[in-house]
């Protein structure tokens, strides 16, 4: 039941007629755990706790950097130093006081991660490397939870939500989407290549917003796809792909260090990354490759340095399209879409793959600065 200053607090959405009492008696029942209070955490957190999410858990066993501020908007100066995950807690608790929350400040293992997701309904991933996403991933799989999945990357971010199941139909996982991790270096992390800092307060409210359309039983959930947003362009695309059965029937963990360290069976020797100036070294020798640009229509009218033109959102259908006896160079803006491209193609049986680093962007400022850049 709603207390008189809950109900006075949560009025703007009493009145919503979708929401209602009701929904709000929901929200305050909902059990939610978000793994990371760094810069998607943060907006994530922000917005749970303002909503009314009657349990929220924050798992981060990092300390507060001074680097963290341009992005993690919870932290002051003055919180250099401290867990994330406890500095949140305060803070939070002193913006809505009906919230309760739970702190974790041990690193997610194989060997704790079932026990601290048990007690919580809806898991949501702010993590930024790929070792602790197939962790939880593989976790969520097993302890039959939904997931929340967001990721930033310079100006573009991707959000979807796996392992949701609606008329009970089960949707897809995080590795029906990524089967395997990038090879080693392909996307770098926020720390070696930056990011913009109100990204993560985008993507970060996108994932919230899926977290009470989940509870609520509102709207159109992202299962089965991933939007995709590029804020330089203003850009907001979906793709669709389908679940992989197998994915449904994980059992146990595996080392994922290793799991996403690379190696030779893994990642065939003729893939990777190429920099813009060795990419014009092969055009230069007229080497038999093919361009695969995947950005947006708009996007090629500004600039394009030739090649097959398929959006990212239609790659699937026309995957019969692009020769898989020659090297592949596929590009984007800023190399992220090129990237979860190329781990689609992977798992069609494309072994001769290349990313564009820092993709048309990149080209634009090191080999072609007249090129129009956007």
């Amino acid at each position: 039941m709603l207390t008189t200053e809950e109900l006075k607090r949560y009025n703007r959405h009493i009145i919503l007629s979708d929401i209602g009492k009701e929904g709000q008696e929901k929200l305050k029942k909902a059990r939610v755990l978000v793994v990371g209070a760094g810069g998607l955490g943060c907006p994530v957190l922000s917005y749970l706790t303002a909503a009314g999410i009657g349990t929220i858990a924050i798992a981060d066993f990092d300390r507060i950097d001074e680097s963290n501020l341009q992005r993690q908007v919870l932290y002051t100066s003055e919180d250099v130093g401290k867990y994330k995950a406890v500095t949140a807690a305060e803070k939070l608790s002193r913006q809505n006081p009906f919230v309760t929350f739970d702190v974790f400040t041990e690193r997610l293992t194989s060997d704790n991660i079932l026990d601290i997701f048990a007690d919580y309904d809806i898991i949501v991933d702010g993590s930024d490397n790929f070792p602790t996403r197939y962790l939880v991933n593989d976790a969520c799989v097993q302890l039959d939870k939904v997931l929340v999945f967001g990721s930033i990357f310079r100006f573009e971010g991707q959000i979807s939500v796996f392992n949701y199941t609606q008329d009970g139909q089960r949707g897809p996982t995080y590795r029906c989407l990524f089967p395997e991790p990038p090879a080693p270096g392909e996307v770098p992390n926020c720390s070696q290549i930056g990011v913009l800092g109100v990204l993560p307060g985008v993507i970060g409210s996108f994932q919230a917003n899926e977290v009470l359309k989940i509870v609520l039983g509102l709207g159109d959930v992202l299962s089965g796809k991933v939007l995709i947003t590029d804020l330089l362009a203003m850009s907001f695309h979906i793709v669709q792909f389908k679940a992989n059965t197998e994915n449904f029937h994980i059992k146990g963990f595996a080392d994922y260090e290793q799991f996403c360290a690379g190696d030779a069976e893994k990642h065939a020797p003729d893939s990777g990354v190429l920099s813009p100036e060795q990419l014009r070294e092969l055009l230069d020798t007229k080497e038999d490759i093919e361009l695969l640009d995947v950005r947006e229509d708009f996007e090629r009218e500004i600039c394009n340095i030739g090649g097959i033109h398929i959006p990212m959102r239609l790659i699937a259908q026309h995957v019969h399209q692009l020769p898989k006896e020659k090297k592949l160079i596929v590009y984007c803006h800023y190399g992220m879409r090129s990237a979860s491209v190329i781990q689609f193609l992977s798992s069609q049986g494309f072994t001769r793959l290349y990313n564009l680093e820092g993709g048309i962007d990149a080209w634009a400022e090191e080999i072609d600065p007249e090129m129009e850049r956007y």
